[in-house]
């Protein structure tokens, strides 16, 4: 055989005689769509907080932080009592219970700031501080022109 020419030739073998191998699960369009399939991408998903929910949230607690004596079989009925108080509205809640936001908010009615990261600076803030130095060290390889 020479090794320069292609073998077999392009048209050479019979189109019908190649069985495309399928894989059930993945060539199942219905149940495959392509953003499921599609992993170099992270499409956002849509999330709704609904005023029910925030009053739910508020009165009950959520699953990573529930309050204390709502714990069992009392806290799942307050969470029902909730929601269904919690389809009125915010408002509605608010008037009923005023301390509601209390344990949320933070020191001086603050609302807490979105990003819990930089926590050891005051109320979460994070200090800038500016180096002496404003260029790389001598062990770095580069030359700088001042």
């Amino acid at each position: 055989m020479n090794p320069q020419f292609r073998n077999p030739p392009p048209g050479g073998l019979d189109p019908n005689a190649y069985d495309d191998p399928v894989t059930v699960p993945a060539a199942d369009i219905a149940e495959n769509p392509y953003w499921k399939r599609d992993v170099r991408r992270r499409y956002p998903r849509l999330s709704t907080v609904t005023q029910s929910d925030a009053v739910a949230l508020l009165e009950v607690g959520s699953a990573a932080a529930p309050k204390q004596e709502l714990i069992g079989e009392a806290g799942t009925k307050s969470l029902v009592a909730a929601q269904e108080q919690g389809a009125k509205g915010l408002a509605v809640a608010f008037e009923k219970n005023t301390g509601l936001a209390k344990d949320v908010l933070g020191p001086g009615g603050m609302p807490p700031l979105p990003s819990g990261l930089h926590t050891h600076g005051v109320a979460g803030q994070k200090r800038y501080e500016l180096e002496s130095e404003q260029s790389y060290g001598t062990a770095y390889p580069c030359r700088t022109f001042a």
